[in-house]
């Protein structure tokens, strides 16, 4: 065993976390959950979303039964929803096909949605203590400062030699507490910002403090010009009722409900007539709110709009009326939870 390994699962063992939801099991269930969720989120904000989530999905049968709606549901304000469409569809294809067991082969648990490389290694490392080496955010950013890797860690090229280097560290027993030692380290001492270089157990072997450059590394992605969007959400109300319409089942907020939006419309009550056949009147426009998304940040103007007349009915599919407090409870994005909330304020 190296001694960067050895080094680490020391440390693991006394100063590493132990008493997160989802750890001191080796279901592969309650584990693929929590690796889901904790793909591009941080640990405090996982915690609650995964309790309950666990509690209302408590096995794979459950949440292969439940409908997506359900499942976006219980997701909703934790934003990346692919990741909660892909879990239900995984779900889905162990149950028709392989008869409700996790698969523990490790090119198996690949094949499953939303399911890739590292992913699938953190999985059969706790749930199946196999061998496999992860390489996540945290992960690359510890390797690169410990062996003065530079370059992008996702370019093609770093990420590569990354995995090298992972796999030649990888110790050949203790899986469970060297996996979540490097997770620990990345998350708790070889942060982004601020690392507690004093406190780590591979600080002597650490090209990037030796050379003073642990502030440098890993190296930022290149920088781009964050495009930026801009929308109006109508706000269709009646009385304490409010009108959602189910997004795509794919693209931003996939199948999630939200306010219909327009662009560029000079007259909003004119478009909610030809569009809905609704009359209205328009009210004060609520305060401007933005959104970042990934790759662009979308700017969204709420405008309520009063129906006139009470008796309206949409014939269109993936429309409703909903009460506000029922609404905020739905399978709705960050920004529209926040819209209502105003409302109902």
């Amino acid at each position: 065993m190296s001694d960067f390994s050895s080094s680490l699962i020391t440390w693991q063992k006394v100063h590493g976390r132990h008493d997160l939801p989802w750890q001191n099991t080796i279901d592969p269930y309650a584990i693929w959950v929590s690796e889901i969720m904790l793909q591009q989120t941080q640990v405090a904000a996982v915690i609650g979303y995964y309790s309950k989530f666990i509690q209302r999905f408590p096995d794979i049968a459950t949440l292969a039964k439940a409908t997506q709606e359900e499942v976006l549901q219980h997701w909703s304000g934790l934003g990346y929803y692919s990741r909660a469409r892909n879990l239900h569809k995984a779900a889905v294809t162990i149950m028709e096909v392989h008869s409700g067991k996790f698969p523990e082969d490790f090119d198996t648990i690949q094949t499953l949605s939303g399911i890739g490389r590292s992913t699938a290694a953190a999985i059969a490392s706790f749930a199946f203590n196999q061998i496999q080496t992860i390489l996540d955010g945290n992960v690359k950013r510890v390797l690169a400062r410990h062996f003065l890797v530079e370059g992008w860690p996702s370019h093609p090229k770093i990420e590569k030699e990354l995995w090298a280097r992972a796999e030649n560290l990888l110790p050949e027993q203790q899986m469970v507490a060297y996996t979540q030692g490097l997770m620990d380290l990345g998350a708790t001492l070889c942060t982004r910002s601020k690392p507690k270089c004093d406190s780590c157990p591979l600080i002597n072997t650490c090209e990037a403090h030796k050379q003073q450059r642990v502030h440098q590394l890993p190296t930022p992605k290149p920088r781009k010009t964050i495009p930026e969007k801009h929308t109006t959400m109508l706000i269709l109300m009646r009385g304490d009722e409010v009108m959602l319409e189910r997004r795509p089942p794919t693209g931003i907020w996939g199948g999630l409900w939200s306010f219909p939006e327009a662009e560029n419309a000079e007259n909003f009550v004119d478009l909610a007539f030809a569009r809905f056949g609704i009359s209205t009147k328009a009210a004060e426009a609520l305060p401007r709110l933005s959104h970042a998304f990934t790759h662009f940040k979308l700017h969204i103007q709420p405008q309520p709009l009063i129906v006139l007349i009470n008796e309206t009915k949409i014939s269109e599919a993936g429309y409703r009326w909903i009460n506000v407090d029922d609404a905020i409870c739905a399978a709705i994005p960050t920004p529209v939870r926040k819209i209502l909330q105003s409302l109902k304020d």
